[in-house]
């Protein structure tokens, strides 16, 4: 076939530019369209060409000089990336302005900046650059971090297209690694034209690199950057139950920029109709973490999706239900009490009295700011069971005194008075709930000069009860 003809290329690249064209239009059109009305779906793609214009650029690679081939083919890319919608290109150049002989290791410029409808300015600079000087691929990444405009919702994306390595003496990677970490931009893609082999791991580095190796690889290379580009991968988390199947759900999760640290989704776990976990829509170019906000939390270090393939999430996450209901009519309606991981001092949770909360199946210790205190260990919370504490029924003790002065109250455990609270200083009169069990209150009116003014008092309290204990 002709267009297989290398004295034809012209013909070639043509009909090269017919297929992508229709591949981009049909396929990525269709799935931005689509990902606008899914749950992770993209926004807007904001797509910038950082274009080698070295002189190194002019040298014959196979049909033509590698400028022209890799200009014609990018014009092709524009062409199509026009009609998409929610889809920005802009346009960067290096290495064009100034001779090889000057070293310019600033040689770069934003040519063309974002906007709307600018595809025919991209066009018209490509058509008209001149390989030149040399190739500061560094500082031209480093530059690019100001090419995009403050968006919150935007993905911003770098298409290096190159035929060297960097001659200037900086660190692609560590400025790649710096964009990524500060939300700048995604991992870039690198397209090699005709780089040696033995060269691929100085781009590893960078983003993901594509060496085309051949002209005729160069409209595959860049149909798979396009479709990484545009397209999210489809995903899905699997919350395991103890069993070892995806029953637990109805929790948020929280996706995580790994580099960044920025929140990219929060989404409320859900089954679908058939029963399974939902599909999620995922940006294959990003890293995550994730941590589902179950209590304690499940934190994932490192979540991938690859382009293309359904992603599984899968995780441990059996639960149980904890509840605490108190006895009888109190009021302790309205009480919250902490709860721990068993052994540790760190608090999980307040959960509210008569409220039943989810927690991950294992041991907990709970704390009551009852008077006193109920503290229980090593509660056991089991898969899809509910574990219930029933809080005991307090009594009322109301204290009275003839004047002002200082008192605390103790419950007997054993010989020892342990201290659960001081009476109020500035009342005669006053009632505390109390926890059913015996107690010693001691007390020494304010005015006095006397130590042996000090009254001690034992009392019961029994739930549900009222009495009173008069300390005079």
């Amino acid at each position: 076939m002709n267009i297989q003809n290398k004295n034809n290329p012209s013909g070639r690249i043509r009909v090269i530019f017919h297929f992508l064209l229709l591949f981009l239009v049909i396929h990525s059109s269709e799935n931005l369209s689509s990902q606008n009305n899914q749950e992770g779906g993209f926004i807007k793609t904001r797509i910038l060409f950082v274009f080698d214009a070295s002189q190194s650029m002019s040298g014959y690679w196979e049909s033509d000089q590698k400028i022209n081939i890799a200009r014609n083919f990018l014009i092709g890319v524009v062409d199509s990336l026009e009609t998409l919608p929610d889809v920005q290109m802009a346009l960067r150049v290096y290495g064009h302005q100034s001779p090889v002989m000057m070293k310019d290791c600033q040689d770069t410029k934003l040519e063309v900046a974002f906007d709307v409808n600018n595809a025919h300015k991209i066009r018209q600079k490509l058509r008209f650059l001149k390989p030149n000087g040399n190739t500061p691929i560094a500082y031209s990444l480093e530059q690019s971090a100001n090419d995009f405009p403050s968006c919150g919702d935007c993905r911003n994306i770098i298409i290096m297209i190159t035929d060297g390595i960097e001659e200037c003496g900086g660190d692609p990677c560590a400025v790649s690694r710096k964009l990524q970490e500060q939300g700048i931009t995604l991992k870039p893609f690198i397209i090699g034209i005709g780089i040696d082999p033995n060269f691929k791991k100085t781009f590893d580095c960078v983003g993901y690199f594509f060496n085309a190796a051949k002209e005729e690889n160069f409209k595959d290379v860049l149909r798979i950057v396009i479709t990484m580009a545009l397209n999210t991968t489809s995903a899905q988390v699997n919350l395991l139950d103890e069993d070892n199947l995806p029953t637990e759900t109805n929790v948020n999760m929280t996706f995580y920029d790994l580099l960044s640290g920025k929140v990219k989704h929060n989404f409320v776990h859900t089954m679908n109709h058939k029963g399974n976990p939902d599909t999620l829509y995922l940006d294959p170019l990003v890293s995550y973490w994730l941590e589902i906000h179950t209590i304690p939390p499940i934190i994932l270090d490192t979540v991938r999706v690859t382009a293309g393939k359904h992603t599984i999430i899968a995780t441990d996450a059996p639960q149980g239900y904890l509840e605490a209901l108190p006895a009888g009519r109190t009021h302790y309606r309205e009480m919250q009490f902490i709860v721990r991981n068993h052994g540790e001092m760190e608090t999980l949770h307040h959960q509210k009295i008569n409220d039943k909360e989810k927690y991950l199946i294992g041991r907990y210790d709970l704390e009551f700011p009852t008077l006193p205190k109920i503290l229980l260990s090593d509660i056991e919370v089991k898969q899809s069971h509910t574990t219930t504490i029933e809080i005991p029924r307090p009594g009322i003790v109301t204290f009275i005194t003839t004047t002002n002065g200082y008192g605390s109250l103790y419950i007997e455990e054993g010989k020892n008075l342990i201290w659960i609270a001081n009476l109020d200083s500035r009342k005669t009169n006053q009632s505390l709930s109390i926890q059913p069990g015996s107690y010693t209150v001691v007390f020494r009116p304010g005015n006095s000069k006397n130590t042996f003014s000090t009254v001690t008092k034992k009392f019961e309290v029994r739930a549900g009860s009222s009495s009173a204990v008069e300390l005079y």
